[in-house]
């Protein structure tokens, strides 16, 4: 069973929403919160699998709520003689929903750890869909994203350019291949056959371009690839 939790403002949208992930088979809502302490205080006693941030609830707060959620800050125990460390449980993963022209916003989550995105459009299958997908610890990407994040990346200080710009030529150019391939969404079996390369041989890249580029998960991928400028908006048409 996957339980949900939903941080969202109240209103009969979001009670539909409640009201459709519930009756979904294999899906709970264990919680709905209405504002950032609770969500946050909620994801840590639920101990949900997938947490959907409602794009009813935009702006600097909620962006501190998701890294909190997504990067929680939990010590862990000391093992002794007599105890091992408990093993420590993965934190939820963050499903976020943002308005159509906040681009801003919408590259902001991914920054502080959602590991997929949609836009406040998504029908109510989609959104199903994507809880499940994120569940299964997919990522999930709205069509509309890449180009929202090309558009936030223009603004971005130079100083941040510059970071991104050093990792960057830390790669190989294998790496960069692969870089390219994980940010137009393709899974390593894609890349394998795209760069002609053995699956196993793609997992090695993949995860030394995740450690080179300090990315945790392959949306972040995605945003670097787009903030180094390796990928331009006339890649996306």
């Amino acid at each position: 069973m996957v339980r949900v939790l939903v941080l969202d403002n109240p209103s009969p949208p979001h009670e539909d929403l409640l009201g459709r992930l519930t009756a979904e088979p294999g899906l709970t809502v264990v919680g709905q919160a209405a504002t950032g302490a609770e969500a946050i205080s909620m994801s840590t006693t639920l101990g949900p699998d997938v947490v959907l941030v409602g794009s009813r609830f935009p702006g600097v707060d909620a962006l501190e709520v998701i890294r909190r959620i997504a990067r929680p800050p939990v010590p862990r125990p000391l093992a002794s003689a007599h105890r091992p460390a408990p093993e420590e449980a993965p934190p939820p993963r963050v499903l976020a929903l943002a308005p159509a022209a906040d681009r801003e916003y919408a590259l902001g989550t991914l920054r502080a750890g959602a590991v997929a995105l949609l836009t406040d459009g998504a029908t109510p299958d989609e959104l199903v869909a994507a809880v499940r997908e994120v569940a299964a610890g997919n990522t999930v990407l709205s069509p509309d994203v890449p180009r929202a994040i090309v558009e936030a990346v223009r603004r971005k200080s130079a100083v941040r350019y510059d970071e991104q710009l050093t990792r960057l030529q830390g790669l190989t150019r294998r790496e960069r291949d692969v870089l390219v391939a994980i940010a137009s969404g393709h899974s390593n079996a894609e890349i394998a056959d795209r760069l002609s390369i053995a699956p196993s041989t793609v997992k090695t890249h993949v995860g030394r371009v995740m450690n080179k580029i300090e990315a945790r998960t392959r949306v972040q991928a995605v945003t670097f690839a787009y903030e180094s400028g390796l990928l331009r908006a006339a890649a996306c048409g």
